[in-house]
């Protein structure tokens, strides 16, 4: 029997002798931002949504690519892939599921106004072969087409049709369409309710197409922006696990005997993200020109951030000092390559000067202050660090969702961003934040406006290159030219512990998306 059956086994006979149903309270520090899957790719909604809406593929409790709405899936070629859908499956309406939900989620995700285009990357055409067959057309071979289609999320076309929601929301114009507010999916869970700010609540689907082996009959996330407050609501009960830990609380809850605690590393590396792409940069004190447009500026900001000191005393030891924009446990990351810079404020002087900035100038700078770990703490350091280089930063900071809708308008030049990285590969970052912005997959994210034709060159080439070494070798050498030519400022790589009540048992997760159907509470 494989092991992931036997752990479903073990699951589900645990269940079988009696496990009590149970409600599973989540504390985190920010909210979701839309229910539409295919609008924003925010790791909180994208963890969130997957308990509603799921893909033709997933992974299982050891992070193990696996078959969902999909059940088989054959190479007719390199570039044609042919998929039998799973039969029987139902919509939460009862709607069944068939390639048509498919063919029409694929043309919807592709809309340039959502940010989940990088999914669905090098897929030309999805054709309906029957009723639960479909065939896709890929632009080229693609080595990460089975990891990237997780979260390419079936959306029911009937139900979308209906509520007239074909398209995708337009996030940063503020749009709010049905299926920004509304979830149908085939899932393990119904999301029946959205308080933004308060609570996301969800059922269990008793009609979902797979065996639910955990005794979570309903789920409350409850976004809680206060460390302290939300401390106080696991200590106290409030919540049966959570996620986001100050970083002064850690050793406190691990030493307290009615909680425990997992951890591991988090696939997500913390940067600021540079305007290198206007002529002037918006709020800054320079006239005519853009100071981010010099390597040496650029670099100079890098090496003036002291990344020790702010994992010593902000982030008390829970960080990894970051040279590149993938952290270890990613396909292209290597202790050698990651090599953080050391602070150095004599060149960092030394090379404003050179780029004829010696006086320092002025600059906004955006961060979240609900997102990642100490996030606003560390932005308030940053602009310190700067300030004995002669660059004055003025500190915004925002909820995640202000924040989110700033950087996506353009309007700032210097934000901070966390990437976390679901498939594992290099190529999930290069791709969507480093490459030149397109209609399409390519920078999907890249709302700094940088464009490097050589390392656009190099992403486009390892899309489709099945030779694992000589794919490696253009990972490496396209995550060596975004670190030397400082297209990005890396800060950190997260370490993410998870803090829950002694009777919770739940999967650790590297892409910091706990699954409730891999959760239960003892009595």
């Amino acid at each position: 029997m494989p092991k992931t059956w036997k752990f479903a086994a073990l699951l589900a006979l645990g269940i079988a002798m009696g496990t009590q149903a149970a409600t599973l309270r989540w504390g985190a520090q920010n909210d979701i931002l839309s229910m539409d899957p295919h609008s924003q790719n925010h790791t909180t909604t994208t963890a969130i949504l997957m308990h509603a809406y799921e893909g033709l593929t997933r992974y299982g409790p050891k992070y193990e690519l696996e078959p969902a709405l999909a059940t088989k899936w054959t190479f007719i070629s390199p570039t044609q892939v042919r998929f039998e859908l799973r039969k029987g499956v139902k919509f939460h309406d009862g709607t069944p599921f068939t390639a048509d939900d498919v063919v029409f989620s694929f043309n919807r995700i592709r809309q340039p106004q959502g940010t989940m285009q990088i999914y669905v990357t090098g897929i030309k055409e999805i054709r309906k072969l029957g009723e639960h067959e479909i065939e896709m057309l890929l632009d080229a071979p693609s080595p990460l087409l089975l990891r990237n289609i997780v979260d390419f999320r079936i959306v029911s076309k009937p139900w979308a049709e209906k509520n007239k929601s074909v398209n995708v929301q337009d996030y940063k114009s503020k749009e709010d369409n049905y299926a920004s507010r509304h979830v149908m999916g085939t899932g393990p869970y119904r999301i029946t309710g959205w308080k933004p700010d308060q609570v996301v609540t969800m059922e269990r689907h008793a009609g979902w197409w797979d065996q639910h082996r955990n005794n979570i009959t309903e789920v409350q996330y409850l976004p809680i922006k206060s460390d302290a407050t939300r401390v106080a609501a696991l200590l106290s009960g409030g919540v049966d696990i959570l996620t986001d830990l100050p970083t002064q609380d850690v050793a406190r809850l691990k030493a307290d005997p009615r909680l425990k605690m997992i951890e591991g590393p988090e696939t997500r590396t913390i940067f600021l993200a540079l305007d290198q792409g206007s002529d002037e940069l918006k709020g800054s004190s320079v006239r005519g020109k853009n100071p981010f447009k010099d390597k040496r500026v650029r670099e100079a900001l890098g090496i003036a951030i002291d990344r020790e000191a702010i994992k010593r005393n902000i982030m008390r030891g829970m960080s990894i000092p970051a040279a590149l924009l993938v952290p270890p446990g990613v396909n292209g990351n290597t202790p050698e390559l990651d090599a953080a810079p050391k602070a150095d404020i004599a060149r960092a002087k030394a090379l404003l000067a050179e780029a004829g900035y010696g006086s320092g100038f002025e600059v906004p700078l955006n961060c979240p202050n609900n997102r990642y770990v100490n996030d606003e703490e560390i932005c308030v350091a940053i602009v310190s660090m700067w300030a004995k280089i002669g660059v004055q930063a003025r500190l915004a900071a925002q909820p995640m969702s202000q924040h989110s809708l700033a950087f996506q308008r353009y309007e700032t030049p210097l934000y901070m961003l966390g990437w976390g990285v679901p498939t594992g590969d290099a190529q999930f970052t290069l791709q969507a934040i480093t490459h030149t912005r397109t209609s399409g997959p390519d920078g999907s994210f890249n709302y700094a406006k940088v464009s490097d034709a050589k390392l656009d060159h190099l992403i486009d080439a390892m899309k489709v290159e099945v030779d694992a070494a000589k794919r490696n070798a253009l990972i490496k050498e396209a995550l060596t030219r975004v670190r030397d030519e400082h297209l990005f400022i890396p800060i950190h790589h997260q370490i993410r512990p998870w803090a829950m009540r002694a009777n919770v048992e739940t999967v650790h997760r590297p892409d910091d998306r706990p699954e409730a159907r891999f959760a239960n509470i003892k009595p």
